[in-house]
This record gives C-alpha cells, structure tokens and sequence, in this order.
C-alpha cells in the first residue's frame, strides 16, 4: 500500500506542476484586444483559435487527473488505523509511565525534599513580583 500512495502522491504533484505551467501559459481575455490594434504577434504554434483550445483541454484533464489523485490520498489517509487521534497524545503517553523497580512514594518524597528550581506561579488577582 506504501507504493500506491508513492505513485498517488508522485501523480498529484507532477500534474500540479504541469497544471501551474499550463495555466502560466495561456493567454488572458484581454490578450486578443492588443493582437488586434498591432502589439503582439497573433500567430502561433497552434494556429489563431488552437492554443486555446489545447491549453485549457489539457489543463482541464491535468484538473481531473489531480481531483482524483486528492480523492486517493484522503480515502487511504483516513482508512489507516491509528492508535492516536492526536500528536500531542501520543507524546503525552510514554510522560506518564514510570521508570520500572522505583517506588512511586520514593520519588513523590524526592521531589517534595528537593529545591524548587522554578519560583510557584502567582494566584489569580496577585501581582507577579521579580
């Protein structure tokens, strides 16, 4: 399944490449209207009315072919099982397991007995002092 969503993500973006470069290609509305008074060159490789066409059949066909590769990756994104919906749970997890063969009262004794590095946090309505 690893090579399916390779080659399914390798599809959408080189047809997102090509789609970016079709649509840099293709010529605005307003273009013609500057052919017509004299600036520009109004021939081309496709003929008048051809570019266009091909320009915006491919583009369309590179849109579909990115729609469904899009529609490929979020059906196999969702259907992998996962044992976390989040990140942060996930790394909440191994915080909460204790080292095996401590006590848990010699540890909660060793933290009380310890210096507090970190000053305690002012309570609501008091002013933090420095």
């Amino acid at each position: 399944m690893n090579v399916l969503l390779t080659v399914l993500l390798a599809v959408q973006i080189l047809s997102a490449l090509a789609m970016i470069g079709l649509i840099l290609v293709q010529h605005g509305k307003g273009a013609d209207m500057g052919a017509a008074f004299g600036s520009g060159t109004s021939g081309s490789l496709f003929g008048a009315s051809g570019s266009a066409n091909f320009l915006s059949r491919s583009t369309s066909a590179l849109a579909a072919v990115f729609f469904v590769c899009t529609l490929g990756l979020a059906y196999f994104g969702s259907a992998q099982p996962r044992s976390s919906s989040s990140v942060l749970e996930g790394a909440a997890a191994p915080a909460a397991q204790q080292i095996p063969g401590a006590a848990p009262a010699a540890s909660a004794a060793a933290a009380a007995s310890a210096p507090a590095a970190v000053p305690p946090a002012p309570g609501p309505g008091q002013i933090p002092s420095k």
